[in-house]
């Protein structure tokens, strides 16, 4: 019996922030790893697909660093205190080293071959970090304990921007504040540098960043004010520091990274520019705008042929060397506030929210990228502190996707501005087209709007519900446009304005049949016909307002669920128009399964959210996972699955049509799985060979050309190659090809497995052979044992080796020799009467 898997929180690759530390290149630049949530990534340059994904760390990743004495394997840091080697071109975690604090920041120098350096928290100070050097030890097992630990550096920043290794790891400079230190390790002498001693034509001139030159004694500084300094080590005078000074950037100066040679630098900041400082020289300088966010990180390939810049939107951009755009990888955009909330395509099955300014982002999670970006607002966003500005903050889509209806507004304005486009998906051009825009929908803010979901009748009967602050909720209906200079041949408008008591509108809902509208009213919920707009019903809970509403689906159907904002979950019966049960609950998030009568309820309590779900015809719960995270959830959202996902343990049952997505206050998208790494990602993303990663040789090139010149006249001489099939299938060759050498057990073991399976058996006969002559003497009992013979022997001989040198003979297949032998037994003794 084997156990059923555990159900987890994973952060989703493509959710998590790309930006937790600095990428790096691989050796032959052919790929890019970075962290990413919970994960390491692995990027193909050329495609831009996500090759690998790579977990087993409990927490967020920190860090990613080649190994300096092995290009293929790669060690990565986390805050779940462990240091993981890995083969990064096959996945496969070498070994975990348990350090047992949190590790911030990882730097690996291939001066310390056993050795690594990471930044941790001091303990028993709040707020003060420390630079630590980590002996990893070689010892046997692939969970090993490093707990030989040394301080190198006291109050350190926590970026792993703000410290930086210099030449051939000679020194280490930190910074943090107005505070630069520079500690030399064969010396053991550290100097302490102070920017408020230095002569400043004002302006916040604080350490934002550090890095150090590749091959000179020069360490270059970023400010908040914009410049950079150039800091050059005297290291004959103990106090001799020189600095000199580039200055373009206009705010904080967000990363540096020097050039492999050290001949140039780059710099880039919130302008969203990334800037080429040629000799590093004031008056030589190039630049590559409009990279669409600020740049969090800069990395530079080993041979200096690329370089990427990491960027607040979870964008990764690959730049040549000559600065021009090679590609774009984009992760899911993490807006400030997702106003939209979590939305679901029904077209294509992708998450829709909130992603540029004024965008509407459409996000694959299967693939892990985003589909493409549909610009809702149409105006140029400024990007400047305090502009009242346009934003989207309403989504909504029919049931078959071929409606899209959204709602913008200015931000914090007393009198908003406020629309509400209706988008058709046009089949020809795969895209949304703007419909209708009906400007001042409502006299004050849009709480929530809604389609009715009737697949069968959503092109005759389609309805769309908005609700709003201003006491009211409408209803939009198709209409046909007579007027024959209209570029559109339908259109929206009103059909009909309800209220309640005059109490602000804030939650809508259609039931599964679309029959009924729930809406509810601050704290009272109201039922509507949807045909005759007549109130049936008034449901209400006091105190406090409705927060949430649902209906149930399926079996549950005659079910209405509310969530109060005092805490209470409540379910009324609709047949009996009377509450059936509630809890005491503080629901933050109420999101029904769509195919399943499923409700999924995330509640917040003593600073830790919690889930539970529910079918309404039944009180007690189903599932219960106490401290889902730390973080607050804001939004959730089912995803149907493209295959049912088949469980071992009933009370997981709720996952396998759908999968529940829910993002946090911290802009983090999560998940609940069952399944291990390997089974969640796509086949393809497995694929991937060793030999991508080796740099092509002469030789290798003309081996290549020989081969294909081979294959091509034998294709055209006819030849038949033999292949040893026993030796293709053979487990031992498999082994030796494709298990990575660091895993492989001793020659001297291997080696007796590898000579027997090129031996030949005697026994030349395949196990299809075998079975087809079988199947030959039980079809008819009165075969002639001596025809059975000669057919058996003209078999062999086909077969046979030493035969097909000479003269091919053409080999009939198993049915061609079943009609033969028919045609053999026939009596044709009535044809010599002729």
């Amino acid at each position: 019996m084997v156990a059923p898997a555990a159900l987890r929180v994973v952060r989703c690759g493509g959710g998590g922030r790309l930006c937790g530390a600095r990428p790096v290149f691989s050796a032959d630049a052919k790929y890019l790893l970075c962290a990413s949530g919970d994960f390491v990534k692995m990027y193909s340059l050329g495609t831009g697909e996500t090759l690998r994904l790579m977990g087993g760390h409990a927490d967020l990743v920190t860090g990613v660093q080649l190994n300096p004495r092995n290009h293929m394997q790669l060690y990565s840091s986390s805050l779940d205190g462990s240091i993981k080697l890995w083969d990064f071109m096959d996945g496969i975690p070498i070994k975990t080293f348990t350090v047992g604090c949190k590790l911030l920041a990882l730097y690996a120098l291939a001066s310390c071959e056993d050795s690594v350096f990471v930044i941790t928290p001091k303990s028993g100070e709040r707020d003060t970090f420390q630079l630590v050097s980590v002996k990893l030890t070689k010892a046997a097992g692939q969970d090993i304990e490093a707990k030989d630990l040394s301080v190198v550096l006291d109050g350190v920043d926590v970026s792993p921007k703000c410290t930086a290794f210099g030449r051939e790891g000679e020194y280490v400079a930190s910074v943090k504040d107005v505070n630069l230190q520079v500690y030399f390790f064969k010396r053991k002498l550290l100097n302490r540098f102070s920017v408020n001693a230095m002569k400043t034509k004002g302006g916040i001139h604080y350490f934002t960043c550090v890095v150090c030159h590749p091959t000179e004694d020069c360490i270059a500084t970023g400010h908040a004010d914009g410049k950079i300094r150039l800091w050059y080590v005297n290291f004959h005078h103990k106090r001799e520091y020189t600095f000199s000074t580039l200055h373009w950037h206009h705010d904080f100066v967000l990363d540096l990274a020097f050039s492999m040679e050290g001949t140039s630098l780059l710099s880039g900041g919130v302008e969203s520019v990334l800037v080429l400082w040629q000799n590093l020289s004031d008056r030589q300088k190039d630049f590559l705008p409009r990279l669409g966010s600020a740049i969090e990180y800069i990395s530079v390939s080993p041979d200096g042929s690329l370089c990427c810049t990491l960027h607040a939107d979870n964008r990764i951009t690959i730049i040549n060397s000559n600065l021009r755009l090679s590609r774009s990888i984009q992760g899911l955009i993490k807006s400030t506030d997702v106003k939209t909330g979590l939305v679901v395509d029904p077209r294509t099955k992708a998450l829709v929210l909130n992603g540029e300014p004024g965008h509407l982002q459409f996000y694959c999670l299967q693939s892990d990228q985003q589909l493409f970006s549909l610009d809702i607002v149409q105006r140029q966003y400024i990007h400047q502190a305090g502009l009242k500005q346009v934003d989207l903050v309403k989504v909504a889509f029919s049931a078959q996707g071929k409606w899209l209806a959204t709602v913008e507004e200015r931000e914090e304005v007393t009198d908003p501005e406020l629309q509400l486009k209706l988008w058709f998906y046009d089949e020809e051009t795969q895209s949304f087209k703007l419909n209708t825009i009906i400007n001042t929908p409502h006299d004050d803010h849009i709480t929530d709007m809604c389609f009715r979901d009737m697949d069968e009748m959503e092109d005759d009967s389609l309805i769309l519900v908005t609700t709003g602050r201003d006491c009211v909720f409408k209803v939009w209906v198709i209409v046909e446009d007579t007027d024959p200079e209209a570029q559109q041949s339908v259109s929206w408008s009103c059909d009909f304005v309800g209220s309640y008591h005059n109490y602000q509108a804030t939650n809508c809902c259609f039931s599964e049949d679309g029959s009924l509208l729930a809406v509810s009213f601050e704290g009272t919920v109201t039922v509507w016909d949807s045909l005759t707009w007549d109130l049936k019903c008034t449901f209400c809970h006091p105190p406090g307002k409705i927060r949430n509403i649902c209906f149930g689906r399926l079996t549950c159907s005659k079910y209405l669920i509310g969530a109060t904002d005092h805490g209470f979950l409540c379910c009324w019966n609709l047949l009996s128009c009377a509450l059936e049960w509630s809890a005491h609950l503080n629901i933050l998030v109420l999101q029904p399964d769509p195919l399943s009568e499923h409700i999924a309820a995330v509640s917040w309590l003593s600073k830790e959210s919690s889930l539970f779900v529910f079918k309404p015809n039944e009180p007690r719960p189903i599932y219960i996972q106490r401290n889902l995270c730390k973080e607050k959830i804001q939004l959730a959202a089912f995803v149907p699955r493209d295959e049912p996902e088949t469980t071992d343990s009933e009370k997981y049952l709720w996952l396998r049509r759908s999968q529940l997505f829910f993002l946090t206050d911290t802009q983090e998208l999560m998940t609940l799985s069952t399944k291990s790494l390997e089974e969640r990602l796509t086949p393809s993303s497995k694929q991937l060979a060793v030999e991508e990663s080796l740099p092509v040789t002469p030789f290798s090139l003309l081996l290549g050309k020989h081969r294909r010149q081979q294959s091509q006249e034998d294709t055209d001489l006819g030849k038949l190659v033999i292949h040893n099939k026993q030796e293709q299938d053979s487990p031992a060759v498999k082994e030796l090809l494709h298990t990575p050498a660091h895993v492989l057990p001793s020659a001297s073991f291997l080696c007796p497995i590898f000579i027997k399976s090129l031996l030949i058996s005697k026994e030349n006969k395949s196990a299809e052979e075998v079975a087809d002559e079988v199947e030959m003497e039980s079809e008819k009992a009165e075969d002639d044992s001596d025809e059975e013979r000669d057919v058996t022997e003209m078999e062999q001989e086909d077969t046979s080796p030493s035969k097909l040198l000479g003269e091919i003979t053409c080999k009939l297949s198993k049915y061609q020799e079943k009609e033969l032998r028919k045609i053999r037994k026939m009596d044709y003794s009535w044809i010599s009467a002729f």
